[in-house]
C-alpha cells in the first residue's frame, strides 16, 4: 500500500552484501518494498541487481529527486544517488572510498528522516573499519548508532550526551536492549552504573510501550554469574542494578530482576505461539544480549535504535565480505527490518 512518505534504505558498504540483499528483497518481496527508496550508488545497485536477478529482469531507476519515488514503475528499484563512487568498488575489500560512500548515504537519509521527508530509515550493513577510514568526520563513530545519535543531536540543537540512545535486537521470539553498545568488555563493565541502568530501563519502557500500546514486562539480566549470588561473585547486582530496578518500579515500570543471565533469556522467549514470561530483557553489555537473539536465527533478527527522534532499523548481520558478490546473501533480515520500520513509523 502506498504511503505518504517513502521509507529510506541506505545501501551499506558497497563492498559488502548490502546492495545484494536490497536487490534480492526487491526481487522476492516487491509488494513489501513498495514505497521504499534506496539511498546509494546507482551503478552499485545495478551490479547487485544483475547478481541476484535469477533470470528475471530487475531494473534500477535513478531518481532525480526524492519526490519522484511515487512515479517509479512496479518491480523497479528506485535509487537516489547520494554518494561519490567513480566506479563500483571491489567486493570484500575494506576501503576508505567504500566507507565514505556508506557514511554519506547514512547522513543524507538521517537528515531527510529527521526533517520529515522520509517516514523511517533502514540501514544495510556497514564495515566499521571502512567507516573509520572514511575520514576524520566519521572516524570517531564506532557504527551506525553513534553516527545517527550525533546527527539527531545536531538536528535538535543538543549535545550528544543529552540524547541517550540504546540498541534493541528483536525477532519474533525475543527482544533484548543493551546498557552499553560498542565498548570493549573492560569499558562495558565500567558502564554498568546506576544512572546507565536506570536510563536504559526508561528508554526501553517508553519504546516498547509506544510500539505495543501496553505496559511492557521488563526483565533485567545480572552482570555476574548467577546474578552475583547475593554478592559472592560480585556486588554490581546488589549495589547498582537492584537499586536502579527499585527506582524504575517507583516510576511505575514493570521491571523484575536482576536474574541470572544464563537463564533469563529462556524465560523471556516466546515460542509455539505462546508469549514468554517477559516482553523484553535488558542486558548489561553487547554480547550478553545479542548472542541469545542471534542464536535463534540471524535471518529474522532486527536491530532497532531506541531513543532517537526517528525510526531506524537494520538487519541483524554484518557486511559478510566473504560472500559479497556471490548472490548467496539472505535478504530475510532486511525484509524483517523494513516490516518493523513500517510498523514503528505508523
Amino acid at each position: 500500500m502506498p504511503v505518504a512518505r517513502p521509507l529510506a534504505i541506505t545501501m551499506g558498504d558497497p563492498a559488502g552484501i548490502g546492495p545484494e540483499i536490497i536487490a534480492k528483497a526487491f526481487r522476492i518481496a516487491p509488494t513489501g518494498l513498495a514505497g521504499c527508496v534506496v539511498v546509494g550508488d546507482v551503478a552499485t545497485l545495478r551490479r547487485a541487481a544483475q547478481r541476484v536477478a535469477a533470470g528475471c529482469v530487475l531494473p534500477v531507476a535513478q531518481l532525480e529527486a526524492l519526490a519522484d519515488w511515487q512515479a517509479v514503475p512496479p518491480n523497479c528499484i528506485p535509487v537516489l544517488q547520494k554518494c561519490e563512487l567513480p566506479a563500483p568498488v571491489p567486493f570484500g575489500q575494506v576501503s576508505a572510498l567504500a566507507g565514505r560512500a556508506a557514511a554519506d548515504c547514512i547522513v543524507w537519509a538521517a537528515r531527510a528522516t529527521l526533517a520529515g521527508e522520509c517516514a523511517a530509515m533502514v540501514t544495510a550493513p556497514i564495515h566499521k573499519e571502512a567507516l573509520a577510514a572514511a575520514g576524520a568526520a566519521f572516524a570517531r563513530f564506532p557504527g551506525h548508532t553513534e553516527l545517527l545519535q550525533a546527527e539527531a543531536a545536531a538536528f535538535l540543537g543538543k549535545d550528544v550526551s543529552a540524547l541517550p540512545v540504546r540498541m534493541m535486537l528483536a525477532n519474533d521470539e525475543l527482544k533484548t536492549v543493551l546498557v552499553s553498545i560498542h565498548l570493549s568488555l573492560r569499558e562495558a563493565l565500567d558502564a554498568v552504573t546506576f544512572d546507565n541502568v536506570l536510563q536504559t530501563l526508561r528508554i526501553t519502557h517508553q519504546a516498547v510501550r509506544s510500539a505495543s500500546g501496553g505496559r511492557p514486562r521488563i526483565a533485567v539480566a545480572g552482570l555476574n554469574p548467577h546474578a552475583g549470588e547475593g554478592g559472592l561473585f560480585g556486588r554490581e547486582e546488589v549495589d547498582i542494578i537492584a537499586p536502579a530496578i527499585a527506582r524504575a518500579r517507583e516510576e511505575g515500570m514493570d521491571v523484575s530482576g536482576p536474574f541470572a543471565p544464563d537463564t533469563v533469556f529462556m524465560r523471556a522467549r516466546a515460542k509455539a505461539g505462546q508469549a514468554g514470561e517477559f516482553d523484553v530483557v535488558v542486558a548489561m553489555y553487547h554480547d550478553q544480549g545479542l548472542i541469545p537473539v542471534k542464536y535463534l536465527g540471524v535471518e529474522q533478527g532486527v536491530n532497532v535504535t531506541l531513543g532517537l527522534p526517528l525510526v531506524r532499523t537494520s538487519p541483524d548481520h554484518g557486511t559478510a565480505f566473504d560472500i559479497a558478490g556471490s548472490g548467496k546473501a539472505d535478504a530475510s533480515s532486511l525484509i524483517a527490518a523494513i516490516r518493523m520500520a513500517r510498523q514503528l513509523a505508523h
